[in-house]
């Protein structure tokens, strides 16, 4: 250790971070293993680029000269021919599932990882399990064998897999079902010095969603890829049971037009809905996240009235795995949000503050968008395809997540002919169709046709 400790003081002197050690002599020999096993984590290169951008003005990005990106929009004549493309794809075995699920429910109220949070209208299924149902029927549907690549957060890896093992892949081969954790980086003062939670910790937090290229070749992740064939991979968040999961019409148009990256786009709600707009910038595609927006670029309105910068993006990507690889040895464009941090005051006691006091950096996905060669934005209907799941109350909560899935269902149930009932409120009764009966209306409604018969016993049961 005698030899480690000299090397790391050296390495911390010339990061401007001797503070780290501040209570080494009252450490036990545990305490201080531990710590010397975080600060040999940390990517030093990478903190630079965080002070660097803490001294450019705080950190605020300017995105002076961004005009709305073209967005296609598919009718159903174009969507059933490339259908085709994507179908046969799913068959031939080259395309693969990638959700990111490395957040916890706490804002939800909910002691776990979110994807634990029971959302099922009616099954109380967890987002895990609606999921992997969906790719379970795509494999039925279409004969294939399709990858499930699933990336946690150190927080909640262990209690994940224990989950999925729990409940038996939710019907998933086990072998076709991957774990891997992003990687965690250090919070700063806006002196620029690492933020410590303890004498013996490091303060660290998840590296954002575009971590997920580093953890997948870091975990070797890629070359498991390539083993398997896949080509095109489908890349979803954890908190959207609407999403359409490989969705063959978009994994077909991005292999169609030959594209490193597609990217699902929706109306947003109003000017202030906290999406990524797409954009064109520099000559190139691209997302602004929401808070990197002026007022008036939110604001901003077309001729007719609707906002210019229109369209959301929600998170609902196809990769080519070559695009990925090579995006994998990239640095990233870093993020910062200033946040309420715990931190060790002189004492060596942990404060938890009352206001904003340090920043966390993260790697957004959609930051690999401007390096594609050919980068398409598709158009789609989001009463079908989002109703994301974050806060407790309000938008975006279990109680609007649930009503749009019952909506979604009932919906279908009507496609098929069904007479579902209402009331004066809605729809009367909570509903919902296991993927694995139904992945599609289409689907849905090929069963009642076969003879299924759906009553008002069947909404009370």
């Amino acid at each position: 250790m005698k030899m480690n400790l000299e090397k790391i003081k050296q390495l911390l002197e010339e990061n401007n971070q001797q503070h780290l050690l501040n209570f080494w002599e009252k450490l036990g020999e545990n305490s201080r293993s531990k710590l010397l096993a975080q600060i040999m984590e940390i990517d030093f290169d990478s903190v630079k680029r965080m002070r660097e951008l803490l001294s450019k003005a705080g950190g605020k990005i300017q995105h002076d000269d961004i005009e709305p990106a073209e967005v296609f929009e598919l009718n159903d004549a174009k969507r059933s021919e490339l259908k085709l493309i994507g179908e046969k794809a799913i068959k031939e075995n080259t395309t693969a599932v990638l959700l990111v699920a490395g957040g916890q429910g706490s804002r939800l109220g909910f002691d776990g990882p979110k994807g634990m949070y029971p959302i099922g209208p009616v099954s109380g299924c967890s987002l895990f399990c609606i999921h992997a149902r969906k790719i379970l029927a795509l494999e039925r549907k279409y004969k294939a064998q399709i990858p499930f690549y699933v990336m946690t957060s150190q927080a909640n890896n262990a209690v994940t897999e224990e989950f999925f093992e729990k409940n038996d892949y939710f019907g998933l081969n086990r072998e076709r079902v991957k774990f891997f954790s992003q990687g965690m980086w250090p919070a700063l003062f806006a002196d620029g010095r690492i933020v410590m939670d303890a004498p013996d910790n490091i303060f660290r937090s998840p590296d954002g969603h575009g971590g997920v290229l580093s953890a997948l070749q870091k975990t070797k992740m890629f070359s498991d890829m390539r083993d398997r064939g896949v080509r095109t991979i489908f890349y979803f968040q954890v908190d959207n049971p609407m999403v359409n999961v490989l969705d063959p019409a978009f994994v077909g148009i991005h292999i169609r037009e030959k594209a490193d990256i597609s990217v699902k786009v929706c109306t947003k709600r109003n000017a202030q809905e906290g999406l990524g707009v797409v954009v064109r910038k520099n000559g190139r595609n691209a997302v602004v996240e929401y808070s990197e927006l002026t007022t008036e670029q939110k604001e901003a309105r077309r001729p007719d009235g609707r906002l210019k910068f229109l369209y959301g993006s929600v998170a609902i990507h196809i990769f080519s795995l070559s695009f990925m690889e090579r995006e994998a040895e990239v640095a990233l464009p870093l993020h910062l949000a200033h946040k309420k941090v715990p931190y060790c005051d002189s004492d060596g006691r942990t404060v938890i503050p009352d206001k904003p006091n340090a920043y966390k950096f993260e790697k957004f996905i959609f930051d690999v968008i401007p390096d594609a060669s050919k980068a398409i934005n598709i158009a789609f209907d989001r009463e079908e395809e989002f109703a994301p799941l974050k806060n407790a109350a309000g938008d975006d909560s279990p109680a609007t997540c649930k009503a749009a899935l019952t909506a979604k269902y009932s919906r279908w149930l009507e496609y098929a002919g069904v007479l579902v009932p209402r009331d004066k409120d809605g729809y009367k009764y909570q509903v919902e169709i296991d993927p694995v009966f139904a992945v599609c209306k289409e689907d849905l409604k090929g069963k009642l046709s076969a003879g299924f018969k759906v009553s008002e016993d069947t909404f009370l049961s």
